[in-house]
């Protein structure tokens, strides 16, 4: 096995877990549910606040000589990111979390841990963000890509060199909502020594769980369903192991990557609500797809949670929800999307997802426009193709104002 991060000095990246639950009861033992609501908060010794403060500071003042409270500088380590870090390790069930400024924060970090000339295996319809930092940023820079159908097992395994060092899961992919086998993948990567990282941003750990399928690391665009709330940008990388943990902390310290305070609160306010927001979305989302399922305009619509979805067997098996997103190609390509999408009444016309409202979005101009047409195409992209973030909003409302914006 590689070691990516030799030759750093880890030892100024604080981690503790400072619940202040007693030694009886740790919130890695806890339900879900319990550690969305407790996991990393009780952080005040001074006033027992019941919330998590906002630790706005810069600096940290040293009791002696390299003896501090346990934080130094905010770039390294603040309490208010630290509640939040512990908290998404908890809910993960990864031994460290590092929260970052941005999702794609989140990404450029863990990949900066690559030696120079490896190589990453990944799927040829992830979000076109990630495309783009792949295949116009990175691949300037020592690190080379392989965009492949990760669904075909043979597909990845004949992509792979001997300078490949990780490959990159996105599941469901955004915006077909395709899956891959984290198992079976993650398995194959073991067997060359190389990590296999798991974007999880459309599930959440409430739905889908990379680590006890086999995956080595998981990042998160925290601005979507963590957040759930469409006003903070962020990102998170949780480490399976602590080793790794503290070499992802470190990079982060040196890059400058890391979260916010304040952004750093409002994720993990909203992370309480989590488990009930995820299971109006799916809710939500499996009464929209059927629906359009049914409609005449509606060419195919892309849902795990559909019975006819080619991987919903893996759907089943994998994850413990189908989440809120869904896609759907819709009759007279992209002209008739665009005037279906601004009839919408309650359906905001925007890119990001993962909020409490619900969201439309046209992949082929908006998301994914950094990719290239070719790139677009060959993973299954079209202009045909309607991406929903699913609110939690009454969805007879939302089924309503569909009617109304296809003039049913």
């Amino acid at each position: 096995m590689f070691a990516p991060g030799a030759g750093f000095d880890y030892h100024c990246i604080p981690y503790r877990d400072t619940d202040l639950l007693g030694a009886d009861m740790s919130h890695r033992d806890m339900n879900q549910a319990t550690s969305c609501v407790h996991a990393g908060v009780r952080k005040d010794n001074t006033f027992n606040a019941v919330i998590t403060p906002i630790y706005a500071t810069s600096t940290f003042a040293f009791e002696a000589p390299g003896k501090t409270k346990g934080h130094d500088y905010s770039r390294t380590s603040n309490p208010t990111r630290s509640a939040l870090e512990e908290c998404l390790a908890a809910l993960e069930g990864g031994a460290r979390a590092t929260a970052t400024s941005t999702g794609m924060a989140a990404e450029a970090t863990i990949l900066h841990l690559l030696p120079p000339g490896s190589h990453v295996i990944t799927g040829n319809d992830i979000y076109g963000g990630t495309y783009r930092l792949f295949s116009q940023i990175l691949s300037q820079r020592a690190l080379s890509f392989s965009f492949v159908n990760m669904r075909d097992l043979d597909e990845v395994r004949a992509a792979w060199t001997p300078e490949t060092r990780a490959v990159w899961i996105e599941t469901p992919s955004n915006p077909l909502l395709n899956l891959v086998d984290i198992a079976a993948v993650s398995q194959i990567a073991k067997e060359h020594g190389a990590w296999s990282i798991v974007d999880n941003t459309f599930l959440s750990p409430i739905f889908q769980q990379p680590f006890a399928l086999g995956a080595d690391v998981v990042v998160h665009s925290t601005t979507k369903y963590l957040n759930g709330h469409s006003d903070i940008v962020g990102g998170a990388v949780i480490s399976k192991s602590e080793e790794l943990g503290v070499e992802v902390a470190a990079m982060v310290n040196n890059l400058g990557t890391c979260c916010s305070p304040f952004d750093a609160w409002l994720v993990l306010r909203g992370i309480k609500t989590l488990p009930l927001r995820m299971k109006q979305h799916e809710a939500n989302a499996m009464r929209l797809a059927e629906y359009l399922d049914a409609h005449p305009e509606v060419e195919r619509v892309y849902y795990p949670g559909l019975p006819h979805h080619p991987q919903h067997e893996l759907a089943r098996r994998q994850m413990s929800g189908f989440g809120g997103m869904l896609s759907f190609d819709i009759k007279g390509g992209a002209p008739r999307a665009f005037e279906v999408i601004e009839k919408l009444k309650l359906f905001a016309f925007a890119e990001s997802l993962g909020g409490v409202e619900s969201l439309i979005e046209h992949p082929d101009t908006m998301s994914h426009a950094s990719m290239t047409e070719e790139a677009r195409r060959a993973g299954g992209i079209s202009p045909s193709n309607v991406r929903i973030s699913v609110g939690i909003e009454d969805v007879e409302d939302l089924v309503k104002d569909l009617e109304q914006a296809f003039g049913s």
